[in-house]
Formats: structure tokens, sequence, C-alpha cells
């Protein structure tokens, strides 16, 4: 096949077929195991590799809800190879044969195909809502204007996902036009109408400089990728985050001593001179789609993971990532350094939970996340996360509430407030970890942070064994 011909034009003409001929030719290969590991379901990927590769396998399997124990990643070359050892919310291993068939047919294979743009939301498809990107200065309450302004217009949230940090807030809210009944916004007034009054609501009385944005969603993208690029754009955020979080607590001595139980991240980077990579450590609390929020801040800056590993098994996590930049050099420069290390921090902090985490479960109808917003704010709470979704008409929304100064909140509060909206309709509830997760202790922890595995032993091998260690290669003499 001819990769590319002269043109009369003077330069060459490249076959658009050309670029997909490796995957075409060696395409993924997927494999499931539920034998080998008594606590985990083992999935085995291989394919031939491209950059972002890793972020839309690890974005199908956070989508699906999966808890990743570990991860043995190489992309060295041009061939892309993973190990993952996962488990489902509740901490067991995979048992639905529908989600292990996606896995298999659809989820992580597309992920090799395409970027993963067309995210469901609930059942519907993103193509049936009108999305609107938000971002400004927090304030309490803030939550409760948007959505009553939106109920006002006739805009139904069908879902939406609002995150904070550093007084700094990010929405990405998908609405139905309940007077178009149903679907997209297409009425231009309309649509000009919608952007003008929430530019006012996002801008408030701000005085202090910073700006703040409306607009909509331009094609089909990731909401959480999107909300980590929105957030990162606040170049404040990523200058402040390291020295209010280095305010917290001493410099680690040791590793266990570097693991901050409060979910306080350590993030490190050094150059590996004799292999020609930046090596990038991350220790910090577990949490769900910790692994998604790191890999797309890395993927986001232009870094290309060539081998990484992942241990989460017990309350902490261990990363660490053997990186280059998009152009092929190592991370020459200590300001360069420094800024991976702070977006890595604000990605990991601005999704850690907060606050007291209410459920709600309801019929759903137009205003209904404007009237419950509404009570929090009269109640003196205001909303440091959301996770707002509509499943078969229902609303199954989720906020993380804390009070006005963002502090703890009196729980005669929520339970008053619980009796207003319905006992059965909100809930208090935890934040759900695999049972093993929680089990484990921080002297456990802690030993076998002693003996954690490290890529560098990787290096002083040769490539067969490495093929041999992922589960790729049967025998290995």
């Amino acid at each position: 096949m001819v990769a590319a011909v002269a043109t009369g034009r003077g330069w060459p003409y490249f076959d658009p077929e050309y670029e997909t001929l490796a995957a075409r030719i060696n395409p993924p290969r997927v494999v499931i195991d539920n034998k080998v590991s008594e606590h985990a379901t083992i999935i085995k990927l291989d394919s031939s590799n491209r950059h972002g590769i890793l972020l839309d396998v690890v974005q199908v399997l956070t989508d699906l809800d999966l808890s990743i124990l570990k991860a043995f990643i190489s992309s060295d070359g041009g061939w892309f190879m993973d190990v993952f050892h996962v488990t489902d919310r509740d901490g067991n291993k995979l048992s639905d044969e529908k989600v292990i068939a996606h896995i298999e047919h659809k989820g992580v294979c597309q992920a090799y195909r395409t970027c993963s743009g067309a995210r469901t939301i609930g059942v519907q498809s993103l193509a049936e809502h009108t999305a609107i990107e938000l971002t400004g200065n927090d304030r309490p309450g803030l939550l409760s204007e948007i959505s009553a302004v939106l109920a006002s217009l006739g805009c139904n949230v069908v879902a939406a996902e609002v995150w904070t940090h550093n007084t700094r807030v990010a929405c990405m809210v998908y609405v139905t036009d309940h007077e178009g009944h149903g679907g997209p916004v297409k009425d231009p007034t309309k649509l000009c109408h919608i952007k003008q009054m929430l530019g006012q609501v996002m801008k408030g009385d701000s005085l202090d400089g910073k700006t703040a944005r409306t607009d909509f969603a331009m094609g089909l993208t990731h909401t959480e990728r999107r909300l980590h690029q929105m957030m990162s754009a606040d170049k404040e955020e990523e200058m402040e985050v390291a020295e209010e979080e280095a305010a917290l607590s001493p410099a680690p001595t040791s590793i266990s001593d570097s693991v901050d139980y409060k979910g306080r991240p350590t993030v490190t980077v050094k150059n590996c001179v004799e292999k020609g990579y930046s090596v990038v450590t991350v220790q910090c609390a577990d949490r769900p789609k910790l692994l998604f929020d790191t890999v797309c801040t890395l993927t986001d800056m232009e870094y290309v993971v060539f081998h990484a590993t992942i241990d989460s098994e017990g309350p902490n996590a261990f990363q660490e990532y053997y990186i280059r930049h998009l152009d092929g050099y190592t991370l020459n420069t200590e300001t360069e350094r420094q800024r991976v290390v702070r977006c890595l921090e604000a990605a990991i902090l601005r999704r850690a939970s907060q606050g007291v985490r209410l459920e709600l479960s309801t019929q759903d109808r137009i205003g209904l996340l404007s009237d419950v917003t509404r009570i929090f704010r009269e109640n003196g709470l205001s909303v440091a996360r959301a996770e707002v979704t509509t499943r078969d008409d229902m609303a199954v929304n989720v906020f993380y509430v804390t009070d006005a100064n963002g502090g703890s909140v009196d729980m005669r509060v929520v339970e008053a407030i619980r009796e207003e909206v319905g006992l059965a309709i909100l809930k208090v509830t935890q934040e759900r970890f695999p049972p093993k997760m929680l089990h484990s202790s921080p002297t456990e922890s802690a030993d076998k942070s002693a003996a954690r595995f490290s890529l560098g032993s990787f290096f002083r091998s040769h490539s067969e064994r490495l093929l041999y260690t992922l589960g790729l290669l049967k025998s290995y003499t």
C-alpha cells in the first residue's frame, strides 16, 4: 500500500487509510480472566499504540463504575500492552455477563479505534441535549441560581456535574427544551438569552479580576475530562494549590509518612537519565476515579505514558509513570516539573469528597434541581460538588454539601432539610469503596509500601521478561 504520492502542488498526498493500517492488521486483543486472582478480575489488553489510548481505556473502565486495584502499563515503541486488576463497585470480581461482553466487544475495543467522545447520560445520548459550560468564582447558592434561571427559561436539567476548588467552580449542564417538547434548544434567540442570563449569574458582583465564562459545548467530549480542562484553565489554581496544601503538613520523611490519610497527595517528578524518561510518582488516599484523573491530566498536558504501575489495593494509592513530552523530550526544567506537580495535585484535590454526601432519588420534573438547591441555600448549605443524572424519568442526584464557609455541616440542619424534601427521597449516604479497601489498616498499607513494586525493576530486565510479567507471554526462559 502506498502511503504517500506526489501531487501537482508539490507536496505529498497521504492516504488516510494508512494511519489505521497497523490497527487493522493487528486488531486489539482483550482477554478477561476470572480465575487467576482470588479477589479481582484481570483484564489484559494489547494493540498497536497511539497517543491517548491509555486514557481511552481507563475512561471506559471508569465509566463502567469499576475499581482498578492494580495496573501494569507498557506502550514503548509501536505496541500497547496493559493489565488491569478490577472489581465492581462492591469489591467483587466481575460477574455481569453484559459488562464483560461490553469490555470484550464494545467498550475497550472501541476505545482503541476512536476517542470515546459520545458519552451517555443515563440512558440518553448527549446529542439529545444542549450542553452548557460554566466557570467562575464559587459562592454559596450558585447552583441554586443557575438552576433557577434555567427553570424560568423552560429548560429541564437532565444531567449536570459541578466541581469546586480554590474558590472556583466549573459546571457542565445538559438541558432539554421543555417548551420544545424535549430535545436540545434550537431557537437561536433562546440560546442567546440563556447565555446572557447565565453569564450574569456567573459574573455576580465579583470585583477580584477573575473571569467567568459561559458557553455552549462545541462537539462531543467526555464530561469529566472537559471539567478537568476547564478548571486547569485557571492558572491561579495551579500556582496556589502547592502553597495551600504544603502548609497543611511537614515534608514527608518516608514512604509511609508521605501519605496523608485525609487525602492530601504527594507528587514527585524526577528524571531517569539512563533510560531517557521522567518519572512521576503519586501517593495519596485512594478514591473512585483517581486513575482517570491523573491519566487525563498527563494526556491533556501532552505527555506520553510509556510505562506505569498502579497499586491501590489498600486505602492508599501509589502510581508511578515513566513519561516523555509528546515531542520526545523529558521534563528538563524545574519550572516544567513543578507545573506537572501542581496540575496533578489540583486534579486529585478538585474531585476529593468534602462535606456530607446527600443522595436524592425521585421522579424527574422541570425545576426539581432548582427547588432542592434553593432549600439547601435557605438552610445555609453550600454545594461543594454535584452529580445530576436522569434514568428512566427518575432523577438520581448526588450532592456534597458544606456550610456556607466550607466547614462541617450541622446534622440537625440536614435532618430538617430531609423532612422538608422527604425522608425517603433525600438520604445521607457514604462514598462507596470496595470492602477490602475499607478494612485495610494504615499499618498494613505501610508494610505494603516498603515492598511496593516499582517499574525501575522492569528496566533492569529484558523485554521478554516484561511481556511475561504482564501476562502477554505464556512462558519465559
